[in-house]
């Protein structure tokens, strides 16, 4: 008997630094893939070692895969209006046939290449469709915005390809039942998650001594309380939004740490100077996820100003290392948290984030480390991965194909 092969695509690399939730997903169905499966990635290249258009034995998290680059990528944490990644990603799949028993999908353009393709097909919904594509304050955030019509169009033609929808946000798990009443039962809720082996709560002490030590590596007195933001710098995080919170927030000894890069890096560079915020916000760069975790574990608060989002995996990894979040009322978060783990606030403005910032600041009782970590506890990566690879293997088993050897095989 062979094993089932999983083939996930989606363009990055996963040896390399890259910024965003989709990426995280994707690495934690390498890492807790069972041995019952073989799994495959089609992603992108770095600059020197890795060839091209052919599979290759690699190693990811301790668990042996076959990697395919489509094309050499230096950085996609900046990424530009015209998505020419997902575009040049979708045309080098064009003409081909990768096709395997199962496939995992995360943006819906690459799938024109793959409607004759055999195999069951799987689409992940990352964000708020309606949102996504509702947003109307001219920041730049995603060309479709413009083309809504053009956007639907081509999501009628493609969707019915997929055997199977997951949606880790419930408002577009509704808007996909309700514009495709003929394949609703295809379409399923799938919770986020967080790899429990890196984001965990610190014992206090340790908690405490790892928070000194940052205020003295950053020159900040000891007694110094972090704010801390992690992602993308992208238009969708509104991080103009955040940096003009903290200007608004009268607070001794708080400072901002920012984890991440992007597109707006530049923009948010500009914006400290201009804000007169140079001594109040540190700007760190892309940080690799032991690096993040260790400044969730430090840090008082966490904060998302994001214009909309589904379930972004940060809030996860925050609540598990016991931190609580300040959020805007935009995707699942607010539904995710409780009165104890953290703040929505309702309007999108500096005086209202920095109020609630303020309260979690001024009463990290009403806040506790065992209250956040609760939250998160049912989203463990490991249990989550294994249910979708258990009826995978389920459905695999009662097609009864165990015993076929396929061409993509061969």
């Amino acid at each position: 008997m062979r094993k089932p092969i999983l083939t996930i695509f989606f363009q990055f690399n996963p040896w390399r630094s890259s910024i965003g939730g989709i990426q995280t997903i994707i690495r934690s169905f390498i890492k807790y893939a069972p041995d019952e499966f073989d799994v495959r990635v089609v992603g992108t290249g770095d600059e020197l070692s890795q060839s091209l258009h052919t599979w290759q034995e690699a190693e990811f998290a301790g668990r042996a895969i076959q990697f395919m680059p489509l094309f050499k990528l230096q950085n996609d944490n900046h990424r530009k209006l015209i998505p020419t990644t997902t575009l040049r990603y979708a045309a080098a799949l064009l003409g081909r046939d990768l096709a395997s028993d199962f496939m995992h999908f995360h943006r819906l353009e690459p799938t024109l290449a793959t409607r004759r393709w055999r195999g069951e097909k799987t689409l992940f919904l990352h964000n708020d469709i309606q949102q996504y594509m509702a947003a109307s304050d001219g920041k730049k955030v995603i060309p479709w915005r413009h083309f809504p019509a053009a956007y639907f169009a081509l999501e009628k033609s493609l969707v019915r390809q997929f055997d199977q929808i997951l949606s880790c946000h419930t408002g577009s798990l509704e808007l996909y039942r309700q514009r495709y009443p003929d394949i609703a039962d295809r379409v399923a809720y799938i919770q986020n998650s967080f790899d429990d082996e890196i984001f965990y709560p610190l014992p206090k002490s340790a908690g405490e001594a790892a928070r000194r030590d940052l205020a003295q590596q950053l020159n900040l007195p000891e007694t110094t309380r972090f704010i801390l933001f992690a992602g993308r710098l992208h238009p969708q995080k509104d991080p103009i939004l955040l940096l003009r919170s903290i200007a608004a927030l009268q607070e001794a000894n708080v400072h901002l740490l920012v984890a991440g890069d992007g597109e707006m890096a530049a923009d948010m560079q500009a914006e400290v100077i201009r804000l007169n915020l140079s001594d109040r916000v540190t700007l760190l760069g892309a940080l690799e996820q032991p690096q993040v975790a260790k400044l969730h574990q430090i840090s008082s608060v966490f904060v998302l100003t994001s214009s909309f989002e589904g379930l972004p995996l940060v809030a996860l990894e925050t609540l598990a290392c016991g931190t609580p979040i300040v959020t805007t009322d935009c995707g699942d978060t607010p539904r995710l948290l409780t009165a104890n783990s953290g703040i929505v606030c309702k309007e999108r403005t500096p005086s209202t984030i920095a109020a609630a910032l303020r309260q979690v600041l001024q009463h990290p009782e009403d806040y506790p480390v065992e209250s956040c970590a609760l939250v998160a506890q049912p989203h463990t990566a490991r249990a989550i991965v294994n249910r979708v690879y258990a009826d995978m293997l389920t459905r695999w088993e009662q097609r009864g194909v165990s015993d076929r050897v396929p061409d993509y095989v061969r």
